[in-house]
């Protein structure tokens, strides 16, 4: 289940990717499949040894073009271990809302990012978010968890008080919000509600399948209570310098 939309945000061979708090490593393994040479990093050390193990598999299954490569590796947001302008895509996906220093995770991205890259910041959305800290405060008062909640402008505000261009914005996982509500509502931990396994079930049938129907709805109710909000931008190239 991909949050950024690469027709949107289309690669090309070869190009150098961060993706920033990888997680489980989603948005990593698509780059990989479309060619780009891939750093996956996160600060959970299990998580990357599974996205490494990944990477080794599709490497053998053949699933990434010939000059394709992926690295996953431990490392800090805030510290990342790599020179200026070594990327030329940089991804950060459901990361920035748990992080206390935000502003510092986006200046890290600026300059890790070349001159002309690109960058796609997915969070969750404001009204879908709002619901499930009304609902639990288990949902977001754990370790680890939510500290904040983004509306689109005050994202958008950041990234360019951060030096880029945002050039497009986008609501994802509509059908994924009443998941996380009835989740909420029957307790976050609490799996075994019946509301809560048959959405589940409901949710992984149309991940598996794809339906057109579904796919379909999702696209209708993404711009009313899609669960992430998604933003692009570009870091512009400075302006050249006159010697004489």
């Amino acid at each position: 289940m991909l949050t950024v939309d690469f027709s949107r945000f289309p690669l090309a061979p070869g190009d150098r990717v961060l993706d920033l708090g990888c997680g489980a490593g989603r948005h990593a393994f698509e780059c990989y499949r479309r060619g780009a040479q891939v750093v996956a990093l996160d600060q959970n050390a299990e998580e990357i040894r599974e996205v490494a193990k990944w990477f080794a598999a599709m490497k053998e299954a053949g699933e990434a073009p010939e000059g394709a490569t992926a690295t996953a590796m431990e490392g800090d947001a805030l510290a990342l271990p790599f020179p200026d302008e070594s990327f030329d895509v940089v991804i950060i996906s459901e990361v920035m809302e748990h992080i206390p220093d935000d502003k510092g995770v986006l200046a890290e991205m600026v300059r890790v990012l070349k001159p002309g890259g690109r960058i796609a910041i997915t969070v969750p959305r404001y009204g879908p978010e709002k619901v499930c800290w009304t609902l639990s405060d288990a949902y977001h008062e754990v370790e680890g968890g939510h500290i904040r909640i983004y509306k689109a402008d005050e994202l958008l505000a950041k990234i360019r008080e951060a030096g880029l261009k945002p050039y497009g914005t986008h609501h994802a996982h509509a059908l994924h919000s009443p998941y996380w509500w009835l989740k909420c509502a029957f307790g976050v931990d609490n799996d075994k509600a019946l509301p809560v396994k048959a959405y589940h079930k409901l949710l992984v049938w149309d991940i598996m399948k794809k339906p057109l129907a579904t796919r379909v709805a999702e696209q209708a109710l993404n711009p009313l209570i899609g669960k992430s909000f998604v933003a692009y931008a570009t870091k512009p190239h400075l302006p050249s310098v006159d010697a004489r």
